[in-house]
């Protein structure tokens, strides 16, 4: 059985809710982005996508907490998160200044990769709403409180984005684990973010403050020592990335530091190609290890995503009171679909991610 004990979800207005930045995502498809002429529009964000993929492929009640500016750009947002199905009415909307000196909409441009060419992400964000929500900003008691929540999701790239957004985030976890909300946090490390406000160093800083208050934590190896410093006495930099020996013995050492840690996991990643990937996952619960079965030579279409499309997989599995193993299968699976597809957000079902685990054909569905 489970560990995590989930508040009914019928004294709940929302099964998950998630706390962070929401861009626009600008895709330039099969060109670079430096010599596109055009580009799709997308939106996206870490802690989002995981809340989007819990509405449109698991169907749970969602919500997002972010900030947005009044524009037009604001707006096409807006109109690209409706489609999600994700409840919008905690989001704060800002007063536009004009012209962007004082608040904008972030932007990503990342271009997808292919062959022995990576996928590339430039993203144009500064100043954004959400960068510069602050403590106090945010009714946590209404929402928590009055309204209720099962699970509560954010993560280190929000966490990143100014000397304010820790804060809140410490804040919205206090209050959440208050009301017996269930917290989970992707630490996603993400150099570009850090680089001009302290680096690795204030990386571990602000992450090792907000750890305590995670039940249930992911991150690849690479985030769980940029992040939280962890360094393991004999562990083989040289292993394989698939090689689940690094990965747990990582784990081990993170819930020995933080053991109000009820589950850990994290993904694997082989990335022979942009567009070839070995993938799989584990899972840390209970007091045992568990692994998704490995999907080699996966041919990706779009990577963005993936991780976070494991994580909402991973979450309702374990919301739905799932076996460990089962609930790693999920995640594992969703993200391995929607790397099939284009834009940060999923666009399969629950029956697509049943088939996958239940290893089913690519053949046509007719």
């Amino acid at each position: 059985m489970s560990t995590l004990d989930l508040k009914p979800s019928i004294s709940c207005r929302y099964d998950i809710l998630s706390l962070g930045e929401v861009m626009i995502r600008l895709d330039p498809g099969d060109n670079r982005i430096h010599t596109t002429r055009e580009f799709k529009v997308w939106e996206g964000g870490g802690e989002y996508n995981v809340a989007r993929g819990l509405r449109r492929c698991f169907n749970k009640r969602a919500a997002v907490v972010t900030a947005i500016p009044d524009n037009a750009i604001g707006r096409l947002l807006e109109d690209l998160m409706l489609q999600g199905g994700v409840h919008l009415e905690h989001i704060k909307w800002v007063p536009f200044d004009g012209v962007g000196r004082e608040v904008r909409v972030g932007l990503n441009f990342t271009e997808r990769g292919f062959g022995i060419r990576a996928a590339k992400g430039c993203s144009d964000r500064g100043l954004s709403a959400a960068s510069q929500l602050k403590k106090g900003d945010i009714d946590w008691e209404d929402i928590f409180g009055r309204a209720g929540v099962q699970w509560f999701h954010t993560g280190g790239i929000f966490a990143a984005l100014s000397e304010t957004t820790a804060d809140v985030i410490i804040e919205a976890v206090t209050t959440a684990k208050k009301y017996g909300t269930i917290v989970s946090y992707d630490l996603n490390y993400r150099p570009s973010l850090w680089k001009s406000i302290g680096g690795q160093k204030k990386a571990q800083e602000v992450n090792r403050k907000l750890a305590p208050y995670v039940d249930v934590m992911m991150g690849n190896e690479e985030d769980f020592t940029a992040c939280l410093g962890l360094e393991v006495p004999g562990m083989d930099k040289h292993l394989s990335k698939l090689d689940p020996s690094n990965f747990k013995k990582m784990i081990l050492e993170a819930v020995k530091q933080f053991p109000n840690f009820k589950a850990v996991a994290t993904t694997l990643r082989n990335a022979k190609t942009a567009s070839i990937n070995d993938w799989g996952a584990i899972l840390y619960m209970d007091g045992n290890f568990y692994e998704a079965t490995l999907r080699e030579n996966l041919e990706i279409y779009d990577r963005i995503g993936g991780g976070d499309s494991f994580a909402s997989g991973l979450i309702y599995g374990l919301m739905e009171g799932k076996t460990p193993q089962q609930a790693v299968e999920y995640g594992s699976s969703h993200g391995a679909l929607a790397m099939t597809t284009p834009g940060d957000t999923t666009t399969v079902s629950l029956a697509d991610v049943e088939k996958a685990m239940a290893g089913g054909t690519a053949r046509v569905d007719r």
